[in-house]
């Protein structure tokens, strides 16, 4: 079986260094820091795993095992409005550390995952009349 080509060029070392750069960001935020304090308590554990889950996604490597939407949905403390912070969070991060290109096109990548770990949240999230809880 012939393996699949990269989504886009990426070295497992840029993914690395991306992932950490973003968890260092995350830490310090004042909306999105507490909500990941509450679930992660080893930090190198969790950027190694987040990572893993990046190389799957972008180098077709299989060495990720989890399942995001479920992790997301127990958190219990994740909304669906979280997103476009994270997402900004994380575009800022690839636009410092990455070539323009590559950076583009990640963020894409992580646009389309933010939007269907949204609506799943959205699905679980809603006030009364099946309102979508926002924040």
């Amino acid at each position: 079986m012939t393996a699949l080509p990269p989504r886009f060029a990426v070295t497992p070392e840029e993914i690395d260094r991306v992932v950490a750069e973003f968890y260092a960001v995350i830490r310090t935020h004042p909306g999105l820091g507490p909500v990941f304090a509450a679930h992660v308590t080893d930090w190198p554990a969790h950027e190694e795993k987040i990572a893993r889950f990046w190389r799957g996604a972008i180098l077709h490597e299989r060495s990720y095992d989890g399942n995001p939407m479920a992790v997301h949905q127990a958190a219990g403390n994740v909304r669906p409005g979280m997103f476009e912070i994270w997402l900004g969070l994380f575009d800022s991060v690839l636009r410092r550390s990455l070539a323009p290109e590559t950076a583009a096109q990640w963020s894409a990548l992580a646009h389309r995952i933010g939007r269907g770990l949204r609506y799943g949240l959205v699905e679980t999230a809603t006030l009364p009349g099946g309102v979508p809880k926002l924040v």
